[in-house]
């Protein structure tokens, strides 16, 4: 019978999310890198570069690949034949690993757990509590796949009840174009077909865990009906043309994976959940001889990658941009930020709204006339650290305020993650502002950028509170001008012509 000591288990939870927080999976960063090799879209490929120079620079300083540091999600396999030698519960002692690891003091991870979800929302602290799925199987050890997901790929989950004639490819092809590029692609599709609704959903969150292997499949041909899905959805979904980052281009998915189950003669449930450019999961194996600690991989393993500042490249100084220089910017250039900027998220923008309907007015700091705002909730900093990883957050949750905070204002512009939606384009165009956008996935690259942060209203929302940025050369692309074009719109567009057109191959 196999013993499994309590701090074995706490200190291997721990231990994997610490891992997992700046180690890419080589296979993802494999899989990145012959994506970007193909790539023919210049925006999507300086897109991909990015995410694979940020990923190298993680795995040095062992740092956060993303600022959103996940929700924990751990899949349990206990063997009947194991005994405990523990005081604390199965999911205790999972919560106390993710405890430990993002309260780690050498890398800080971001906490974004809150509590009473439909009511006061308060932030937990420390991450927890995970979500736990446990099984027990034969045999004695117990089997551990840990993912941190984070939440702006979590949140373009996407679930239906089809009739069993109905096609799954025609659904995820419908379906994947209103996911919008929140989801930080190219990542992978897991996709759970069969059962009832929860099963579905839980079987596409673990097909996640799987690594890439859609290439190994191509080759050797595939066996059942779910392989065959697998490479007939990654065809028709690169077909798309979204592209890195929802720039267009020819890679949207590196891989699609599908786990299925039984179900009703009625029925036909499927999920559909995304991994986004900062895919994060270890799995171990407790067999009761110690803690089962992660490997570092050879740094070696990854491509050497640089990012070269082009000719057209536009440099802009924030201190003194006006609204006529930034009405002059085309969708889809490339600009070099110097100068302050604020921050701030959701519940800033509800605070802000507040505080200006109530006739109370912003307080002195947050004068955002003629301004930029940074949609981010940063990673506290660790040893000399300015700021931690800083990389943007989903704008769409914005679009809801843009209209009313650039009236009140005189806000000029915006920088976050990913398209906007027609409100928030419609507010853009009206006013005359700009949206520009960061790559999503390089978190710690664009932390490097920011050389001084003060947090400068709103200190009881933690990291989401209003900080000031004093940046040197951020990188960001123009995603909505001044009239209201937006690259998210004309990217994919473009390039889906061209791939029928000129029957370009995918990966």
């Amino acid at each position: 019978m196999t013993v499994i000591r309590q701090d074995d288990f706490i200190d291997s939870v721990a231990d994997a999310l610490q891992f997992i927080s700046y180690y890419h999976p080589l296979d993802f960063v494999k899989a990145v890198h012959q994506a970007y090799e193909l790539e023919q879209n210049p925006a999507a490929k300086d897109a991909m570069a990015q995410i694979l120079i940020n990923s190298r620079m993680c795995a040095t300083g062992h740092r956060p690949i993303c600022q959103d540091t996940g929700i924990v999600t751990v899949f349990l396999k206990i063997g009947m034949n194991v005994q405990w030698d523990a005081t604390m519960s199965v999911a205790d002692m999972v919560n106390e690993g993710v405890r430990r690891a993002y309260l780690h003091p050498d890398n800080v991870l971001r906490a974004s757990i809150l509590a009473d979800p439909a009511g006061a929302r308060k932030n937990t602290k420390d991450n927890t509590p995970a979500v736990i799925h446990m099984e027990v199987v034969e045999g004695d050890t117990v089997d551990v796949q840990v993912a941190a997901k984070g939440g702006g790929s979590e949140n373009k989950s996407k679930m239906v009840m089809l009739n069993p004639s109905d096609s799954i490819v025609d659904w995820v092809v419908k379906t994947v174009p209103t996911m919008g590029a929140g989801w930080c692609p190219p990542g992978m599709l897991g996709i759970g077909i069969g059962g009832t609704a929860e099963k579905a959903a839980v079987m596409a969150k673990e097909s996640l865990m799987d690594p890439i292997d859609i290439h190994e499949l191509r080759e050797r041909g595939p066996s059942n009906r779910a392989e065959e899905l697998r490479l007939e959805i990654m065809d028709a979904v690169n077909k798309l043309g979204i592209g890195a980052q929802g720039l267009g281009g020819l890679t949207t998915v590196l891989d699609v994976k599908i786990m299925d189950y039984p179900t009703h003669a009625a029925s036909l449930p499927v999920a559909m959940i995304p991994n986004c450019a900062a895919t994060r999961h270890a799995h171990f194996v407790l067999d009761g001889s110690g803690p089962a600690l992660q490997t570092p991989p050879d740094l070696d393993e990854w491509p050497d990658i640089t990012w070269e500042v082009g000719d057209t490249v536009r440099r802009v100084n924030l201190d003194a941009v006006t609204p006529e220089e930034a009405a002059q910017w085309q969708p889809g250039d490339t600009l070099l930020l110097s100068g302050k900027m604020l921050t701030g998220r959701d519940a800033a923008h509800k605070k802000m709204k507040e505080l200006i309907e109530s006739g109370e007015g912003l307080p002195a700091e947050v004068d955002l006339k003629g301004r930029f705002i940074y949609y981010v909730g940063p990673v506290d900093p660790v040893r000399d650290e300015v700021v931690g990883p800083a990389g943007p957050t989903t704008s769409t949750r914005m679009d809801k305020f843009t209209d009313f905070v650039l009236e009140h204002t005189g806000l000029l512009g915006m920088i976050g993650k990913a398209e906007r939606g027609p409100t928030g384009i419609e507010a853009i165009k009206k006013h005359k502002a700009v949206y520009l956008m960061a790559v999503g996935g390089a978190a710690y690259l664009v932390s490097k950028a920011i050389t001084s942060a003060k947090v400068v209203a709103f200190p009881e929302l933690g990291m989401e509170a209003i900080y000031e940025f004093e940046v040197k050369d951020m990188p960001v692309s123009v995603a909505v001008d001044a009239t209201g074009t937006s690259v998210h719109e004309t990217g994919p567009k473009l390039w889906k012509q061209k791939i029928e057109a000129e029957a370009i191959e995918l990966i």
